[in-house]
């Protein structure tokens, strides 16, 4: 038998049994679909932590003070605080080669008053360098320079939430004249006055599902002397000139802040640095992990779906053995029966594989819609389409193989 006859048999005895055909290829839709969806997502929200890690900054070191323990008599171990200083942003700034730009952090939580309500609001002080490091912009007017640091003035940046909630001005109107109207206004953080000069770009929520806009930003020195009292950093932001150079400006600021604090070689350092290319690469690592395990779960269906096609298509065989017998005695060769009954389970698997791809991708685009970013792979629509198609040879075979086998006398004979 020819190859466009044969075909034309397999799809006319599958359209035979439309609904039987439809359920026969059900474990394979879902299968395939659900492999689909699930890497999607998985894919998806691998992206999504990857973009909120690198909103942070870019290629961002931060150098934070390590929480040390020593025993304290029959009390156990009792916490005691290091320090980083300014002096310490100072000397990584002047002697750190890898580094682009380079801002001492500190931070603590104030309520703030200004003309449209009050709010508790976390209030950064920093250097002009900030910008740089936390890959940040100023929408309107301007941000502070290091003469604002050196005369400690009280001028203050206002994140786009931040601006909403102590000045009624809102983000959603995208008026650039509103942001305007801000510049200049007046806010109270504890007991000191500052003057709005700028507006930070919306910047979304962080890492950690925060509002990154609900925040302030002063001059360091105006930060450490008129409102923090003291003269300790909360952390040292660092960005690295280039992404392949972030080990080693990791090394060297470590090398630069234990000799600055007198370390002994023996001696743990007093600070911890945190590579944001590290972070990026594990929160990868672990979504990989957990996508591989949907996907693997999910293909499990894929399984269930080839036994119930091999089960069909031994129902089929059973059913058409006189067809078969008659064939057989008009000269059909055993190849032909095997070939049609392996091409009717090859069809179903991908007419199957068809249906979970066109049903994933409209998941797919459903949960979008609905906020859940998802990212279709075309290697996994291709790879999941081969897949079933393989599927339809495993379990096909066998029946196919039976078919094949049987005699025409006792086929003929079969009732």
């Amino acid at each position: 038998m020819g190859i466009l006859p044969m075909f034309r048999s397999c799809f006319k005895n599958i359209f035979r049994n439309r609904l039987r055909s439809l359920l026969t290829s059900l474990g394979i839709i879902i299968g395939v679909g659900s492999v689909i969806i699930m890497v999607a997502v998985g894919e998806g929200a691998q992206r999504e932590i990857e973009n909120r890690i690198t909103a942070m900054g870019t290629n961002l070191l931060q150098i934070m003070p390590r929480r040390m323990f020593f025993r304290g008599g029959q009390g156990g171990g009792l916490a005691r605080p290091n320090r980083l200083t300014k002096t310490d942003a100072e000397l990584v700034k002047a002697e750190a080669s890898y580094a682009l730009a380079v801002s001492g952090v500190t931070q603590r939580n104030f309520t703030v008053s200004g003309a449209g309500g009050s709010a508790s609001i976390q209030v950064l002080g920093v250097e002009p360098g900030y910008l740089v490091t936390r890959n940040w912009a100023v929408a309107e007017g301007s941000f502070f320079g290091d003469e604002d640091l050196a005369a400690r003035n009280r001028v203050a940046i206002l994140g786009q939430s931040s601006a909403e909630s102590l000045l009624g001005i809102s983000s959603a109107t995208g008026s650039t004249a509103a942001y305007s109207g801000a510049l200049g206004a007046q806010i109270r953080v504890g007991t000191n006055y500052f003057t709005v000069i700028g507006i930070l770009e919306k910047k979304g929520a962080g890492s950690g599902g925060n509002d990154q806009d609900d925040v302030i930003m002063v001059p360091l020195d105006t930060a450490l002397t008129r409102l923090m009292g003291s003269r300790n950093l909360n952390s040292i932001a660092m960005s690295v000139v280039s992404k392949e150079y972030m080990e080693a400006a990791q090394k060297e600021a470590e090398l630069i802040l234990r000799e600055a604090h007198k370390l002994p070689e023996a001696a743990a350092s007093d600070f911890d640095i945190m590579n944001q290319a590290d972070m990026i690469d594990m929160a990868s690592e672990t979504s990989r992990s957990l996508t591989t395990l949907l996907a693997a779960i999910a293909g499990v269906s894929l399984l269930v779906g080839g036994i119930g096609i091999m089960n069909i298509m031994l129902v089929s065989v059973t059913e058409r053995t006189r067809e078969i017998g008659i064939r057989l005695a008009v000269g059909a060769r055993k190849r032909d029966i095997l070939f049609q009954f392996l091409l009717e389970s090859i069809i179903l698997s991908l007419l199957g594989g068809i249906i979970g791809i066109v049903l994933a991708f409209l998941v797919c685009r459903l949960l979008a819609a609905l906020g859940i970013p998802t990212a279709i792979n075309p290697l996994i629509v291709a790879a999941a389409a081969f897949f079933a198609a393989l599927v339809g040879v495993g379990f096909g075979y066998y029946p196919a193989r039976k078919a094949a086998g049987l005699y025409p006398i006792d086929a003929l004979r079969y009732e």
